[in-house]
Parts: C-alpha cells; structure tokens; sequence
C-alpha cells in the first residue's frame, strides 16, 4: 500500500469515527458507549495494522473533544485498544484476535488507564470499577460490529490483507 493510500483510508476512518459519535452512541454507566469508534479500531487494526490504528484512534479522540463531543476519557480507551487489536492480528493473523484485542485493551486496559487519567485530568474520584463495566461495554459492541464488518470486506473480496489466513 502506498503513502497516498494509507493517509486517504487513515482519513475516511478519521471523518466516519468523528462524525458518527455524535450519531450513534448511547448511555453506559458514567460514560458515553461511541462503538463505531471500537468498530473503527478493529477495522483498521486488520487493514492497516497497529501503528496507523493507533494514530487514527488518537486523531478521532482529537477531534471530539475539540468540537465538544467526547470527553478526555475518549483517549486512553480508543488508544490502548487500537493498539492491542493491532498487535493480536499482526501476531495471529486472525479477525477474531482483533475484536479480542479492541474488548481486552478498550474494555479493561482502557479503563484503568482511564482512573488516574481522570483523576489528575479531570478531577474524578472514580475508581477502576466505574470505568470497566462501560468501557466493556463499549468496547465489546464496537469490537463485534468491526469484526463482522472486516469478516463481510473478506468474504467479498473487497478487503485485501497481504501474508495473513484471516479466518
């Protein structure tokens, strides 16, 4: 893939993930659920690996607080699970391992990145126990909606993933 395609798709994931967290997200716990922002690490974890993933999770994140979308809390969940979906598909090579990874590094990671980072960033007195059912929550929809999306791309040979069996 060339540098021209890689920022064009890094860009769409951009523009779909800014946009639909104000259309599609709903109440979880003490936080907003964003799942297309999962869907969208999960996807581009398997298309375009870790590195770009993470970089597109940070950009999204971004981009929702400065337009007042999201909250600070958006930054260590989508990062954290950008990355670990992007590293369980590049050392398994399977779809499933990405969806795993966006649920365990969103859901759990996250969210307990998420406490001190609240509390220092935000002034919340709210422990990991807060964070994890929403951030699961979130992030287990998000990761299954990716991962059914990226499994469709496959099967219809829309989706070219060079070197790897993506069962």
């Amino acid at each position: 893939m060339n540098r021209t395609h890689l920022l064009t798709l890094m860009a769409v994931f951009i523009a779909i993930g800014t946009i639909t967290s104000q259309l599609l997200w709903f109440p979880a716990g003490i936080a907003k659920a964003y799942p297309v922002q999962h869907a969208i690490n999960v996807m581009a974890a398997v298309i375009l690996g870790p590195g770009p993933a993470v970089i597109i999770a940070f950009m999204i994140s971004l981009l929702r607080n400065m337009l007042g979308l999201g909250t600070l809390l958006a930054f260590p969940g989508a990062m954290v699970g950008a990355l670990f979906a992007g590293l369980l598909f590049r050392w398994f090579g399977k779809r499933i391992w990405a969806a795993a990874g966006e649920a365990l590094g969103s859901g759990v990671i996250g969210a307990l990145f998420a406490v001190p980072f609240a509390n220092i960033l935000m002034g919340s007195s709210a422990g990991a126990l807060a964070f994890i059912p929403p951030f699961i929550i979130s992030s287990t929809t998000g990761a299954i909606i990716g991962w059914f999306i990226v499994t469709k791309l496959s099967t219809n040979n829309a989706l070219e993933i060079t070197g790897r069996n993506t069962q």
